[in-house]
């Protein structure tokens, strides 16, 4: 069993008084580390210091994991975003494996992943960066869920960002949307609202706010509904919001 605050009190006591200082330089030194609890010297330098230094890579997979996680399943879709993550940061092949075990790490959160945040209060450029790349993420899986956005401002509170400021660093992170279509999409828009080319924008409002009311994932996983309901339902979501956009557009109402 490897001891260092022992060992350290060996050495500085028989520098100040030759045996007798380092048979009590090892005494403190059993008390030091019995306190701590520390059995390495990256434990005990880690201690001395306040706690275990969180890099900005592992801090950024930690967070990247707990919330593809938030949303009950990791699917491929987060997979692949960490990956475009790691793509985005030019990681070789042993960063790109160290990503992986902090992405896998943080699904289940985790003190590493608070003391990483608490490390970076006050440092704004990092701070940012870190939220734009956890939106980008939470918009991975569809729209993101509350739970997300709760986690989100939770974060960026840690990391000294206003509640504006994360919500303002969403910006940029929704996938585009697909180009404008023509008559066939318009045609199959109007039939996913149950509506026709006649319909009045009032009752094209209320048909789009009864599918939305139905199918929304907020809705669905405050009922406690499983995450593949809950995927469903936003893939669905999308469409009908994007239907709605097109018919909207075409017949010039608000």
């Amino acid at each position: 069993m490897f001891w260092p605050g022992t060992l350290v009190g060996v050495i500085a006591g028989w520098a100040l008084a030759s045996i007798p200082g380092a048979m009590l330089g090892a005494l403190l030194g059993q008390v030091l580390d019995r306190r701590l609890k520390k059995r390495t010297w990256r434990g005990l330098l880690e201690q001395l210091r306040g706690g275990p230094q969180v890099g900005d890579q592992e801090l950024l997979f930690l967070l990247l994991g707990r919330l593809a996680k938030s949303r009950g399943r990791v699917v491929d879709a987060h997979i692949q975003q960490a990956r475009a993550e790691m793509a985005r940061l030019q990681l070789d092949d042993k960063a790109r494996r160290q990503a992986i075990d902090a992405f896998g790490r943080g699904k289940v959160g985790g003190e590493l992943l608070d003391v990483g945040l608490r490390q970076r209060n006050g440092q704004e450029a990092t701070a940012e960066g870190l939220i734009q790349a956890c939106w980008r993420m939470a918009w991975a899986g569809g729209p993101p869920i509350s739970g997300q956005k709760t986690l989100l401002l939770q974060w960026g509170d840690a990391l000294g960002l206003s509640r504006s400021k994360v919500l303002a660093l969403a910006a940029g992170a929704e996938p585009p949307k697909p180009p404008a279509t023509p008559r066939e999409s318009y045609s199959a828009a109007l039939r996913l609202l149950g509506v026709t080319a006649e319909s009045e924008p009032e009752e094209i409002k209320r048909a789009y706010r009864k599918l939305i009311s139905q199918n929304h994932p907020d809705k669905l996983e405050g009922q406690g509904a499983s995450p593949e309901r809950i995927a469903a339902a936003t893939g669905k979501t999308r469409e009908i919001q994007a239907a709605y956009l097109l018919v909207r557009q075409r017949k010039g109402f608000r």
